[in-house]
């Protein structure tokens, strides 16, 4: 299948912006709150020469559609999203990257959907995950929503993305950061607003999740960047509890490592990739020192 622009499938009745290109083993990308669709255009650009790519806008990011009230928003439907996309392009099984929010989705559809999926990729996944911080994370994402009502996406998206995580981005490539923070003001106030009250602030802790991640027996890529202080516990804990996990830590780099590095993530999802559809990711080993299974094409997870 060639590359199609300006496609829509419907999760009940909302509809759901898709671009695509490329023939091959599928992959779906998940964005972070800040992007969109956009934000994989250089992962959409070097794996449509070797796989069917399909990135998609979240709901509540135009020219997908805002809904209005804030329970039409939240991690069941973010995770139904990315079945409704799978269903509406006839694809049965996919290789899932999420960058942030979107990597909360992917880890969340592995765990309910086990079959669709390839592979799960989470890149920068973490934010807010301690139970201790649910009621400050809630809080600020509260108060970020409230700002953006107030004074509009501009003055709430300086200080949003001039935090921590985003500094190094900025230092290293003034001109994508730039870019990033074009794509984040494009976006719906109101959307924006809903998927902080609705999605971020009530989405369940990761470590309370620890039992059912015990079980979720996926081929999985964890990636995070040294200086995105508050994902890396999350991606240890992670790293620790999945069955089939690796971890890869970028030194000096925050938050959006797609973005910030695009030729490296590159190379570790290509690696990845290949590995899984060869039947070459191992399990974890066991304490005797054994090498684990391997999961992949033709392995048994």
């Amino acid at each position: 299948m060639g590359s199609v622009e300006g496609r829509f499938v419907a999760n009940g009745g909302v509809r759901l912006h898709v671009i695509e290109a490329g023939h091959g083993e599928a992959i779906v990308f998940v964005h972070e709150f800040a992007g969109d669709r956009r934000s994989w255009e250089p992962q959409m650009r070097r794996f449509a020469r070797s796989h069917r790519c399909v990135a998609y806008d979240a709901r509540g990011y135009p020219p997908s559609d805002v809904p209005a009230t804030v329970d039409e928003y939240g991690q069941a439907q973010a995770t139904d999203d990315i079945r409704a996309v799978m269903d509406g392009l006839g694809i049965e099984r996919a290789h899932l990257v999420g960058c942030s929010m979107g990597g909360f989705a992917v880890l969340h559809f592995g765990l309910r959907h086990p079959d669709r999926a390839r592979s799960i990729t989470a890149i920068g996944a973490g934010y807010g995950a301690r139970p201790e911080q649910r009621a400050d994370f809630a809080a600020n994402c509260e108060a970020t929503a409230a700002r953006i009502l107030e004074d509009g996406l501009e003055a709430a998206g300086r200080s949003y993305m001039s935090s921590a995580g985003r500094l190094p981005f900025a230092a290293k490539d003034p001109r994508g950061a730039d870019e990033a923070m074009a794509v984040f003001l494009d976006h719906s106030p109101l959307g924006a607003a809903q998927t902080l009250r609705g999605y971020q602030a009530r989405r369940p802790s990761l470590f309370a999740l620890k039992d059912e991640f015990r079980t979720m027996n996926l081929p999985v890529l964890l990636i995070v960047g040294d200086s995105d202080a508050p994902a890396i516990e999350a991606n240890l804990f992670l790293k620790a509890t999945l069955p089939a996990a690796g971890l890869t830590v970028l030194p000096m780099t925050g938050h959006a490592a797609n973005l910030e590095e695009p030729d490296t993530v590159n190379r570790l999802l290509a690696d990845f990739f290949t590995a899984v559809e060869h039947g070459r990711w191992a399990k974890a080993g066991n304490d005797s020192g054994q090498s684990g299974d391997v999961l992949g094409m033709g392995a048994t997870p």
